[in-house]
């Protein structure tokens, strides 16, 4: 898998981010570093102590580590966390496990690349 095939697959913004990269090995580099950040497995650990306000800490670093890599849907579903977050409030029912199933996919596109 090639890192514009990754980020097809991802329905992400390639252009944006090479455009930010300047070289595609960045872009991979980069892309690859997110199966690293503990930002994701932060929230669902404050989420499961309703510690809602480090909760929105780490839905906004996982928001903020999507919108740098050009991982849109990823952006999106963390913005909407973050929002819901905001204040220390308690989100809705099911948003975590929308989160979940993207995080979740957007892992195993990054691996098919990683394992390329």
């Amino acid at each position: 898998m090639t890192v514009k095939e990754c980020y097809e697959a991802l329905n992400a913004d390639y252009e944006g981010t090479l455009g930010r990269f300047s070289m595609e090995r960045l872009v991979q580099k980069f892309a690859l570093k997110f199966l690293t950040d503990k930002s994701y497995e932060e929230l669902v650990q404050f989420m499961e102590q309703e510690n809602y306000a480090e909760a929105f800490r780490a839905a906004h670093t996982l928001k903020g580590v999507s919108v740098n890599l050009g991982f849109t849907q990823m952006y999106q579903i963390s913005d909407e966390m973050t929002e819901a977050l905001r204040d220390g409030k308690k989100p809705e029912d099911g948003l975590l496990e929308k989160v979940t199933a993207e995080y979740q996919r957007t892992v195993e596109v990054l691996r098919k690349l990683e394992a390329s």
